[in-house]
């Protein structure tokens, strides 16, 4: 089909207007509520920040940002959900680990494209995985654990097929060649009771989830999964600093960051990601993450960029050397 002169000048023309509108927007921004999507129901860790992070930015962007609960299809739903909204920066959508490592590896037919999809403005904050076992069990340190599991095998207790929880076992289990089978339950509200009735053996659990057992003496941790240790386990060795070569180099976390749909406008993630600065720098901030055991991250869009680029790449082969599929 032929294309006039006239036709080509006249998109180009409104190309132009679209630019500039599209740039007093940015320049306005915000005029109205902005609203975080979460994937998954009210109560639990990703929501909790989200509204966290909700009131910081409302105080510093002088504008209402709510949170929205879309929970579904293993978080699924409401990050695709997010993904088709509208790039005018009211809609943001608080990833984490599921989202933008795992679910794109264990999932067959996901809806969405954590690249494409999205634009990253923040890593906010990472949580580390802590192994452990009941307070009756004899293993003082993972090398006696692992040892015990190539002889014997062992249990290992999980949230669900699929989290950071589970799959910090599979790692676990790949690296080393331990006789490991997986005991899935429908969240760490039913794994945990289960590893102190000593149902299964040993749980490689988010550290706000098991710290209050491990302060009472229930459960005993024998190491964190993160490069560094823990300040709330300051006595509890990493696994990569464990004289086991299988685990040299083994980091496994939970994390959380702000994304906005594709298409953005970069002055609007500009805005929010220096607005997010303040609030991650925040008292009210520092002191939600130091009880949570949390560690706070940062960083600009282009470094959470590559963060979940390197996320999707290590969850990958984790995922196929395990051979988890959801469908």
């Amino acid at each position: 089909m032929k294309i006039s002169r006239r036709t080509i000048v006249g998109a180009l023309g409104a190309a132009s207007m679209l630019a500039f509108g599209t740039s007093a927007m940015a320049q306005d921004y915000p005029t109205k509520r902005i609203t975080i999507i979460v994937p998954y129901s009210a109560g639990g860790a990703t929501d909790i920040l989200a509204r966290q992070v909700a009131d910081g930015l409302s105080k510093v962007l002088d504008e209402t940002v709510t949170v929205e609960n879309r929970p579904g299809a293993g978080a699924t739903l409401g990050t695709t959900q997010a993904a088709n909204a509208r790039p005018d920066g009211y809609t943001l959508f608080m990833g984490q680990v599921s989202s933008h490592g795992i679910a794109p590896a264990v999932y067959k037919n996901l809806q969405y494209d954590p690249v494409a999809d999205f634009a990253p403005i923040k890593l906010l904050m990472s949580i580390p995985n802590v192994m452990v076992v009941n307070k009756d069990s004899p293993f003082q340190t993972a090398g006696e654990f692992l040892e015990a599991a190539k002889a014997e095998g062992k249990t290992f207790g999980s949230s669900g097929v699929g989290s950071s929880i589970h799959l910090s076992g599979e790692m676990f289990k790949s690296r080393t060649g331990a006789n490991m089978t997986h005991v899935p339950f429908r969240g760490s509200g039913e794994a945990v009771p289960a590893l102190l009735a000593g149902d299964v053996d040993v749980m490689f659990d988010n550290l706000p989830s098991a710290m209050p057992h491990i302060e009472s003496g229930a459960l005993r941790a024998l190491a964190v999964t993160t490069p560094e240790r823990s300040p709330k386990l300051d006595g509890v060795p990493t696994l990569d600093e464990l004289d086991i070569p299988e685990l040299d180099g083994f980091a496994a976390r939970s994390w959380f960051g702000l994304l906005a749909p594709s298409g953005t406008d970069a002055a609007v993630i500009a805005t929010l990601s220096e607005a997010l600065d303040q609030v991650i720098a925040s008292e009210a901030f520092v002191n939600f993450a130091d009880t949570r055991g949390a560690d706070i991250e940062g960083g600009s869009p282009e470094e959470f960029s590559a963060f979940i680029a390197s996320e999707l790449a290590s969850w990958k082969t984790v995922v196929d050397d395990a051979g988890v599929t959801v469908e």
